[in-house]
């Protein structure tokens, strides 16, 4: 059990952060163990040919059988805004010490697949995770930022309308908030309690991880959840269409505003519905300009979401 003991600037600066290299370690948990993440299985299949290409010793040497990875693969992001270079930039400099620590706690040693020294494991870590990325994550990216981002947006609106107990409550089965402390059962026995005094809470969506999960050992207070609408990433959506808004809107705008019930941006609708994003961001602008959706910027994104008036049109359809 972890638990995190907040102060009330605590309370008030929970926030939200996208982080590339924490997706990109996670990813060796579905890479290891392919059967606990069902979801993923297609980026697995699609990248399987690129995998045989990379330094796959090194990269496993990472992850454990209880899918622990070193803490200095997950590092607490500042914003939804966090790039990749920059990251492998700061994990290239991490002292030799912290790679040590970090890597014995979770395998208990250096493991041998990474070489002798800290100084050696890194600089293997760091080619190996950045020839991944450009093979594995780089041509995806786009569409896995607009899953975390809708995920985003949908815990913002929670928060506002519902309030911070709420919306903690709501990010896993395995989280739980009582108002002044954030509780979290882990994959870890020891019980281990911390008083975050003034840093705040981090919470950083992902598409790897089945629950929640933390930092193994005590950094940055930050709590990793399951991004929701993760089924629909890499698979088409067949929605049927209300017969009446079909008539005067189309079949694409019918099956967009159906779709809108939660935020998504239009490169995750042109993934879910197969066809491109231009032509969605065309349906997307006349269904704005009619007041059926609504659209706000996070990050680098445009997220879309169904209006009063768009609910209120399927609602006298059905």
């Amino acid at each position: 059990m972890l638990r995190y003991e907040l102060t009330d600037a605590d309370v008030g600066g929970v926030r939200f952060g996208i982080s590339p290299l924490c997706e990109l370690g996670l990813s060796l948990r579905a890479v290891h163990d392919p059967s606990r993440f069902p979801l993923q299985l297609p980026w697995l299949r699609r990248t399987e040919p690129a995998r045989q290409r990379l330094d796959m010793r090194t990269l496993l040497a990472l992850v454990d059988d209880r899918q622990w990875t070193p803490d200095f693969l997950n590092p607490s992001p500042a914003s939804p805004l966090t790039r990749i270079d920059d990251e492998l930039a700061a994990l290239a400099g991490t002292p030799d010490d912290v790679v040590e620590h970090d890597l014995v706690a979770v395998h208990g040693s250096i493991p041998a697949a990474l070489g002798r020294t800290p100084a050696e494991a890194l600089a293997r870590i760091v080619a190996a995770l950045h020839e991944m990325w450009d093979l594995c994550f780089e041509p995806y990216w786009p569409r896995i930022r607009a899953v975390l981002e809708a995920d985003i947006a949908f815990r913002g609106r929670v928060l506002a309308q519902s309030g911070l107990s709420r919306m903690l409550n709501e990010l896993a089965p395995t989280v739980s908030f009582d108002g002044r402390a954030v509780s979290m059962t882990t994959c870890d026995p020891r019980p281990r309690s911390y008083a975050t005094d003034g840093a705040g809470l981090t919470l950083v969506p992902t598409m790897f991880t089945r629950r929640a999960s933390a930092p193994v050992s005590f950094g940055p207070p930050m709590i990793l959840y399951s991004a929701r609408g993760q089924g629909a990433l890499w698979e088409t959506e067949d929605v049927s269409d209300p017969a009446a808004v079909t008539a005067v809107l189309g079949a694409v705008r019918a099956r967009l505003l159906v779709a809108l019930a939660e935020p998504a941006s239009s490169t995750e609708l042109a993934v879910r519905f197969d066809v491109t994003t231009s032509a969605v961001n065309q349906h997307l602008r006349v269904l704005r300009d009619a007041g059926l959706v609504t659209s706000s910027r996070y990050g680098r994104s445009v997220l879309y979401l169904r209006s009063d008036l768009g609910s209120a049109l399927l609602a006298g359809a059905a």
